[in-house]
């Protein structure tokens, strides 16, 4: 992993930790951190949009969007992009984190659909970060296009398989 990402990482959970707010990273980077070959892009994080009044004062030097509100065909939530010293990192605000199917036919709430499993405790470079559950970052990536995506699913599915958390074990 690059230097930036680390240094990114521990500044954002160091904030997160600082004020005790829960929060999860899932995306590229959790693909990553279970074993996806691919680079992180960005770091994507998940909470309570009731914490951005908490977080705006201490990122506010990093800022390049929002808090706003952001929809697309496949997205609908508030988010928080920031760029600490080039990389990307984005929070979302779970409360209302929509996704849309990969038909887009159908809308879900995030919250309601993968947080039953809770999230992992691992450990990065000596820093303790919350991730979403392996079978919950699978369960999202399949509504997603693109091959990166089969990657992410294929390396994370093996992570499942070796740490005795497959499907069957659901």
């Amino acid at each position: 992993m690059e230097e930036k990402t680390l240094n990114a990482l521990r500044w954002i959970v160091g904030i997160l930790d600082q004020h005790q707010i829960p929060y999860r990273i899932g995306g590229g980077f959790a693909a990553h951190v279970y074993g996806s070959p691919r680079a992180v892009n960005d770091i994507d994080i998940s909470l309570s949009g009731e914490y951005f009044p908490v977080i705006v004062p201490e990122v506010s030097g990093y800022v390049t969007a929002g808090p706003q509100h952001y929809l697309n065909e496949k997205w609908d939530c508030d988010t928080l992009s920031l760029d600490y010293h080039g990389q990307e990192i984005d929070i979302t605000d779970i409360d209302t984190l929509r996704m849309s199917n990969k038909e887009k036919t159908e809308w879900f709430y995030m919250k309601d659909k993968y947080r039953s499993l809770g999230n992992l405790h691992v450990d990065i470079e000596g820093l303790e970060v919350s991730l979403i559950h392996p079978r919950d970052l699978v369960g999202y990536k399949q509504h997603l296009d693109g091959d990166h995506q089969l990657i992410d699913i294929e390396a994370v599915n093996q992570y499942l398989v070796s740490n005795g958390l497959s499907e069957k074990d659901a």
